[in-house]
Parts: structure tokens; sequence; C-alpha cells
């Protein structure tokens, strides 16, 4: 059986920072990478204020300063985002408010691949978007 989205959002557990030993997504050996986790990349989108975006390079930028790092994994960046993203929908269809699940669509962009393949459809990101402000 498949993993739940609240199972995948608990790993893993603790984001790590460690030195490359070697070139990896354009950065060269000895360069300090962040692995994040789900939890750290959906409380970074907690943090957009409404009315504002953040795109992945600037979350990756942002998190991998927090962290004392280089740069962050672009991979498991946009993977989770993804699992945030999946956990907030699930929530919000369980009955939470909007108000109380990680605001995705401030950082989800919408011609991403990643936003056609999310549950919620891209129509509810524009909406969210539109109803915000963000362009």
């Amino acid at each position: 059986m498949p993993k739940s989205w609240t199972e995948k959002f608990a790993h893993p557990p603790k984001p790590s920072v460690s030195r490359l030993g070697k070139p990896y997504a354009g950065h060269g050996e000895g360069a300090v990478m962040l692995i994040p986790t789900p939890a750290v990349v959906a409380a970074y989108v907690a943090k957009i204020p409404p009315g504002e975006s953040r795109t992945m390079p600037q979350l990756r930028d942002d998190l991998a300063a927090a962290h004392r790092a280089d740069f962050t994994c672009p991979l498991t960046a946009g993977i989770f985002l993804r699992i945030a993203s999946e956990l907030a929908w699930e929530q919000h269809q369980n009955g939470k408010p909007l108000t109380e699940i990680t605001p995705f669509w401030r950082s989800v962009d919408l011609k991403s691949p990643m936003a056609k393949k999310l549950a919620c459809g891209v129509d509810f990101i524009l909406k969210q978007r539109k109803r915000e402000g963000i362009a």
C-alpha cells in the first residue's frame, strides 16, 4: 500500500547539510548542500504573506541561507513542495479552512509540471492566486 501524504510528510525527519564529494546541480565539489524536509518547506511557505509569492529558486536560496548552505537540492525541494502541497490539499478536503493549511498556491508555479500533477488542479491554484492578487 502506498504511503499517505501524512507519512511522506514525516520523512526525512530532519534536514541535512552536507559537503559535496563531486559536482551536482551546477555546484562544484566541496559546495555545501541542504536537503530540507517537507516540514521545512511547508514552514517556509506558511510564512509567505498573503498576496505575495515565492519562486522555487527563491525558496531554495532562502532555505540554503537559513541553514548555512551554499544551495538547496533542487530535486528534493521540488518533491517536498509537492508533498507539503498534497498534504495541505488533503487537509482542506477533510474540512480544514484555507487559513489553517500551508498556502502552497503562493509557491507553486502554474506552468510547472508539478502544478498539473497536484490533486487540487491548476484551477484551484489560479483561483487562490487571483483571490490574493498574486499575478
